[in-house]
């Protein structure tokens, strides 16, 4: 979140990579990512994130871009609540059969790191896409 704290929605639209995500289609998807493991840690079937893996920037207004970052807070605050009810067995138990590109077939824990691991790499790609619009 303190990398998206002086990000306008504009430079969140912007591509100073050319084919690359924008800021702004980096944050749905780490919201949709952070709701899906919440689903499963409570039980869900696995699936893909509901909006879809990258999903599309609506209107490039401020009032969307605020709703972005809402979310993502929120759906990092859902994760966080869905990982502290977890026991250790519970932590221990496999969700799904092995799908790599669903990320299932790992334990809750792994499932876990996994999805610590997929924010630090794409908040990196925030920091340095935000260096490109220096």
């Amino acid at each position: 979140m303190d990398l998206l704290a002086e990000v306008t929605p504009g430079m969140a639209l912007e591509r100073p990579i050319a084919d690359g995500h924008s800021i702004w289609e980096i944050v749905l998807h780490m919201t949709g990512w952070q709701r899906e493991v919440a689903r499963r840690l409570a039980g869900a079937e696995p699936g893909m994130p509901e909006g879809g893996d990258w999903p599309n920037p609506p209107g490039p207004g401020p009032a969307a871009w605020t709703k972005a970052q809402t979310d993502l807070r929120d759906s990092l605050e859902e994760l966080a609540g869905a990982v502290a009810v977890l026991s250790d067995e519970a932590l221990a138990e496999r969700i799904g059969t092995s799908d790599r590109p669903l990320g299932t077939g790992v334990t809750k824990a792994e499932m876990v790191i996994g999805m610590l691991q997929h924010n630090a790499y794409h908040s990196g790609q925030i920091a340095l896409l935000l260096k490109g619009l220096e």
